[in-house]
């Protein structure tokens, strides 16, 4: 098979990356890697995987629902490529020995090759791609190189997607933080000011309270800054 043209190689590429932005669904960006390798490259389906460092499976996607079945059996190429880190061939699924389950599977689904591809970013693995065909024999050199590019592009985006989320999740929540101390100390101030004591007799009061009702300490200073809570209800000693 002769490589993809450019043009459509390249549009794949923005594609993948386009949808690893923002909020993104992990099986949707998996098919649509299936997908553009089946439409790309001389494959009869294809379907992804990616497992967690622990080897618990995070989310498959694939070009029809029997390659995503495929991608979920333990006794299989794309569990061994990503223990591996390396690409598993079998030419033959008929002949093969070496993943009974799967090679039955695979062949009464209409394939007789499979070549396993990992979903790798800097040399780690992160998952598994199945390239399955219905004949048998090796998919050409050129084919694999733009599927494991297409691979590597797409673990690539994922691990940077999940950097930004855990840093944006972090700014989050030190800005709720910050928030809180803001607010809990204006509360202290008021509640002060109200009951003519000081800011630590205060900050107890409102604590105590808290505490005694079930109520987040946010939530309560929150509301004695916005007028919703009568101050004297407070036990300040």
């Amino acid at each position: 098979m002769t490589s993809p043209p450019v043009e459509e190689l390249a549009e794949t590429f923005v594609e993948l990356v386009d949808n690893l932005v923002d909020e993104f669904e992990l099986a949707d960006v998996l098919s649509l890697l299936a997908d553009r390798c089946v439409r790309l490259l001389d494959v009869t389906a294809a379907g992804s995987l990616l497992v967690d460092r622990g080897g618990r499976r995070q989310g498959t996607g694939g070009s029809d629902a029997e390659s995503s079945r495929l991608c979920l059996l333990e006794d299989g190429p794309g569990h061994e490529c990503y223990r591996s880190g390396e690409q598993v061939h079998s030419t033959d699924l008929v002949a093969a020995a070496r993943w009974p389950e799967f090679s039955a599977r695979a062949v009464a689904a209409g394939f007789l090759s499979v070549h396993a591809l990992p979903l790798r970013s800097r040399g780690e693995a992160l998952g598994g791609l199945l390239l399955l065909r219905s004949e048998r024999g090796m998919l050409d050199k050129a084919s694999l190189r733009v599927a494991q590019a297409l691979a590597d592009v797409t673990a690539t985006g994922l691990v940077q997607a999940r950097s930004l989320r855990r840093q944006a999740d972090l700014a989050a929540q030190l800005q709720h933080a910050l928030t809180s101390r803001v607010v809990i100390e204006q509360a202290k101030g008021v509640v002060a000011e109200r009951l003519r004591v000081g800011v630590d007799a205060a900050f107890n009061a409102l604590r105590r309270h808290a505490r005694s009702t079930n109520t987040r300490m946010t939530d309560l200073a929150m509301a004695v800054v916005n007028g919703d809570f009568e101050i004297d209800r407070l036990r300040w000693r």
